[in-house]
């Protein structure tokens, strides 16, 4: 069992509080700014690309995609993780993959 005794009274853990805090709300913004599921316009608009890469991501096996609707469509959500899941400093600076595995 771990006991973590916190001091809500310390100036500097408010700081810390409301450092997170600010950080979480900035990225709910990020989500809140694009519709749940991104058109492929809308991922070139966001991923800043050209058609062509845009193509290759939609049909690469671990891109999340879904092509239930008649045109392929990316949920927001899946692919803000699919890009952390992909971020080559990620796997050089963290032990993620290892716990992964």
């Amino acid at each position: 069992m771990i006991k973590v005794d916190i001091d809500f009274d310390n100036e500097q853990f408010r700081k810390v509080l409301q450092e997170e805090l600010e950080k979480w709300e900035s990225k709910k913004q990020n989500y809140t700014k694009w519709p749940p599921l991104l058109s492929r316009n809308q991922l070139m608009e966001f991923l800043g690309i050209k058609a062509n890469k845009a193509s290759e991501l939609l049909n690469r096996q671990d891109f999340p995609v879904t092509r239930e609707f008649g045109h392929p469509k990316v949920p927001t959500h899946l692919l803000m993780k699919w890009i952390e899941e992909h971020t080559q400093w990620v796997e050089k600076n963290t032990s993620y993959f290892d716990k992964a595995i």
